[in-house]
């Protein structure tokens, strides 16, 4: 297979009509149909069902167009690469976060890097729902942000930032928010908003359970912004992590015999083949007053 053929199917993936991918490909339909054709038997299987009118992508063809993606992704990169050695342009990385970190914890330093390393740009994104430290290895993301250290692998650098406590979130003037810790009991007192991305949710739920204590969600979401700001307004308490406020008016207190805990890490691929400014980036994060 070639590079061509990798474009020619994104573009057909993306819109499974085989006269709009020629067009975006800017080839002829039967020499884009040839293309698809060969890649198939390069590849053993089909990638598409034909159907009339009616063409969608097999089981095969969706993974295939995941691997072509991040194949793509990584020969942005090289150009990338080659453009910013040889005329100077600034160099952008990109950072997948975990949605439940917050930008405070971290700001101070990133301001940092950017005063460190004027050519650099940083482009954050939002790691999605089962993506971790492998969409670095997979040329995704340059550097990623995540909740815990990832397994031990050859091929990955990992910098522990800072470690953080599960606690309960309130409004400031909440009945219980002058409390230095806040009872199990008292919890189930008061409406509970989940926060549906939480890493420890199910680790919070057998505490529960172990415990006897019924706590039933009146509101439920996966934007943090959402269950902050409500809690915020009063409409109950939530689980939080000690750093990870995003909106004011938020208070947080220890709860009774409950010890989670999280260790917030900064991933990238190891070895000198890794751009020069990660590995710079890698080093101060080592080195940064956390």
């Amino acid at each position: 297979m070639d590079i061509n053929q990798i474009g020619y199917f994104l573009n057909l993936a993306q819109t499974l009509n085989f006269t709009e991918a020629a067009r975006l490909s800017d080839v002829s339909q039967p020499s884009l149909t040839r293309a698809i054709q060969r890649l198939e038997r390069e590849l053993g299987g089909p990638l598409l069902y034909r159907d009339g009118k009616d063409t969608r992508l097999t089981a095969l063809g969706r993974d295939v167009q995941i691997e072509f993606m991040r194949v793509q992704s990584s020969l942005k990169a090289v150009t990338d690469l080659a453009e910013n050695s040889v005329i100077g342009r600034r160099r952008r990385l990109s950072v997948g976060v975990v949605t439940t970190i917050a930008p405070a914890a971290t700001a101070a330093f990133w301001q940092y890097v950017l005063n460190q390393l004027p050519m650099v740009e940083l482009q954050f994104m939002p790691l999605l729902q089962g993506e971790d430290e492998t969409e670095v290895l997979s040329g995704k993301y340059d550097l990623c942000l995540l909740a815990d250290p990832p397994k031990t692998h050859a091929k990955l650098t990992s910098v522990p930032l800072y470690r953080e406590h599960l606690q309960l979130a309130m409004a400031t003037n909440h009945p219980m928010s002058g409390q230095a810790e806040i009872g199990r009991e008292q919890m189930a007192e008061h409406p509970y908003l989940d926060r549906l991305h939480c890493e420890f949710r199910s680790q919070l739920i057998d505490y529960f359970m172990d415990r006897d204590i019924v706590m039933r969600p009146r509101i439920l979401s996966d934007r943090e912004d959402w269950i902050q700001q409500l809690v915020a307004a009063g409409a109950g308490v939530c689980s939080l992590p000690e750093r990870s406020a995003i909106v004011n008016g938020l208070v947080l207190r220890p709860i009774e015999g409950l010890d989670l805990s999280r260790e917030v890490t900064l991933v990238a691929v190891s070895g000198s083949g890794n751009p020069r400014e990660v590995r710079q980036i890698l080093t101060m994060a080592a080195k940064y007053d956390w």
